[in-house]
């Protein structure tokens, strides 16, 4: 849960330098990337939590 929280921070930062700072447009691009990978890789562990649980009952 950690890696999560810090990947959302990292695309939040990223995106905001990206935004604001002139010239930077690809840190922001980068921030959507890792906000992205950061979603797919929280599915992934979701379920897989989700299919041990059914296997148990």
């Amino acid at each position: 849960m950690a890696l999560f929280l810090l990947l959302i921070i990292v695309a939040i930062v990223l995106g905001i330098i990206g935004a604001v700072a002139e010239g930077l447009f690809y840190l922001l691009i980068i921030g959507v990337m890792v906000l992205v990978a950061d979603l797919v890789l929280l599915r992934i562990r979701l379920g897989r939590r989700r299919a041990g649980q059914r296997r148990v009952r």
